[in-house]
């Protein structure tokens, strides 16, 4: 009984500290009970006593699930059984039948078992895989990052993260915006890094997209607290466009760790924005799905991967990806060739089960963009 309480702790506790070593406790389950369910013999072929008494108990304390317990038979001997063949009991006693000579109840201890009880585990076929999953245990404990595939996802290795801003501009004044980005959008750069700038031609209008990247999130109050005080940004720059814009929206995002910020292949070209909205559970739920689909189409060499972007603030279980294509027409052929290819087909279909909406924009790099 003690075992068995002691056994089911030790579970218990691999369930809430790993995945190791629950792996290495579910091992040690595996083979303990192929051991028990071997070294059980089979009942030997005999004929059964007259008037069987078949006895089923219950399954001991710590007994382990999924192994049922033998059924255990007594037969009574002969001469108890001729008795209780009789009509009625004899008078005398409790144990005999009127109007028979049956003999009295035997002793317990002259039963006989019609079946031999089953084999005992040798001593250390358990203990040797629990007190390795214990030791796991004990690492996991002393090593926190063991741990971490308890998290939503895959933890990022630094504090870079990327600021997605999107502004609504007012349609008769889209033109006035890019120009007045284009001429002094440098006094922006000044203080931090910018990933690119672009506007929406297709999917969406009067929409300009920005990213910019900080090392954390103290770098970007002080760049914030800078850009407050600056003068000629705030003169030149915010006060003139602030007319211009309808709505202003931002997200916080890192990268995936599976995907380095890249580059297009050359000057010029469109790139596509791809949102994606997945069900609730992160990438532990649908992140090696995710992945497997945008490595197919990056197989494919018709588009370059320019990032993967999974939002930290804003709208969460949002990812956005973004690629670059020489061409509308170019991305149109590529995606179309894409689509007969078995391996996209197999990949998309896999993790479109996580998917709760998608949107696709196509955007144009302003002349300001480092990304054109």
């Amino acid at each position: 009984m003690l075992r068995g309480r002691r056994f089911a702790v030790i579970c218990a506790g691999a369930a809430r500290e790993g995945r190791a070593a629950l792996d290495s406790l579910g091992a040690a389950l595996l083979c303990s009970g192929r051991a028990l369910a071997q070294s059980e013999p089979a009942a030997p072929a005999r004929s059964e006593p007259a008037s069987p008494r078949t006895v089923r108990t219950p399954p001991p304390a710590g007994s382990i699930p999924g192994v049922t317990p033998p059924v255990r038979r007594f037969a009574l001997p002969p001469a108890h059984a001729a008795g209780r063949a009789g009509p009625g009991r004899a008078g005398g006693g409790p144990t005999a039948r009127r109007g028979s000579a049956a003999a009295p109840l035997p002793a317990p201890g002259s039963w006989r078992r019609t079946r031999p009880p089953p084999a005992m585990l040798p001593p250390g076929a358990l203990r040797r895989p629990l007190a390795a999953a214990a030791a796991r245990l004990a690492r996991a404990w002393a090593r926190p990052e063991v741990l971490a595939f308890l998290a939503t996802g895959p933890r990022q290795n630094d504090s870079i993260f990327y600021e997605i801003r999107t502004y609504d501009i007012k349609p008769s004044k889209m033109k006035e915006f890019v120009e007045m980005a284009n001429k002094y959008f440098h006094l922006r750069t000044a203080h931090s890094e910018l990933v690119g700038i672009w506007s929406a031609e297709l999917g969406a209008m009067n929409k300009v997209v920005h990213i910019w990247k900080y090392d954390n999130f103290a770098h970007r109050t002080a760049v914030r607290h800078a850009l407050a005080n600056d003068k000629d940004w705030q003169g030149k720059f915010i006060s003139p466009v602030l007319p211009l814009i309808e709505k202003q929206h931002n997200e916080v995002a890192y990268l995936v760790p599976w995907c380095q910020l890249g580059k297009p292949l050359k000057e010029g070209g469109v790139y596509e924005w791809v949102t994606f909205q997945m069900k609730p559970g992160g990438p532990a739920l649908w992140g090696e799905a995710f992945r497997a689909a945008i490595n197919a189409h990056i197989n494919t060499g018709y588009t370059k991967l320019i990032g993967v972007f999974h939002t930290e603030y804003g709208l969460l279980n949002t990812v956005h990806v973004m690629w670059w294509n020489e061409s509308p027409d170019h991305r149109a052929a590529g995606r179309h060739s894409a689509h007969e290819d078995a391996r996209v087909v197999a990949a998309v279909r896999d993790s479109v089960r996580f998917l709760a909406s998608q949107q696709n924009v196509l955007l144009i790099p302003l002349q300001c963009s480092p990304l054109k």
